[in-house]
């Protein structure tokens, strides 16, 4: 007969759990592979692996420890607790280090000098146009 472990655990414990399922599928997602293929190294179904990454607190520790270890071979829970893994700190790194657009010109650097102001061009009949670089005219019918 089963039970319903929520009942029977405590909050802290069930969050434990929880963060626990969220680092397995963070590393899962890191090493580049599939919760199936993970599921059939480990000797498990693939509904049983979508609970062990949900955090379900009545998973067996051999069945966590046979999930940890056929997503990366070698790798000791204590490491995955501690996040001690090169794979998910290069997967992080990788998030992280990504520009999203270029910086304008006129935008001021770390470290550079700001840019120098434009000298201010006369304006009247015939003076060049600071916006296109092309002569103003004032009359419509100036020659």
């Amino acid at each position: 007969m089963k039970y319903d472990e929520t009942t029977r655990t405590s909050k802290d414990r069930l969050s434990e759990a929880s963060m626990l399922g969220k680092k397995l599928h963070a590393l899962r997602m890191a090493m580049r592979i599939t919760q199936a293929e993970a599921a059939a190294r480990a000797g498990l179904s693939r509904s049983t692996a979508v609970l062990i990454e949900a955090g379900d607190e009545s998973r067996t520790l051999s069945q966590l420890l046979r999930y940890l270890d056929a997503i990366s071979p070698r790798t000791s829970l204590l490491a995955l607790l501690t996040d001690d893994i090169a794979a998910m700190k290069n997967m992080q790194a990788d998030l992280l280090g990504k520009r999203v657009r270029m910086p304008r010109r006129n935008q001021v650097h770390e470290g550079q000098p700001p840019p120098s102001p434009t000298p201010a061009t006369p304006r009247g009949k015939g003076a060049p146009s600071a916006r296109r670089g092309k002569t103003e005219k004032t009359d419509a019918y100036d020659f």
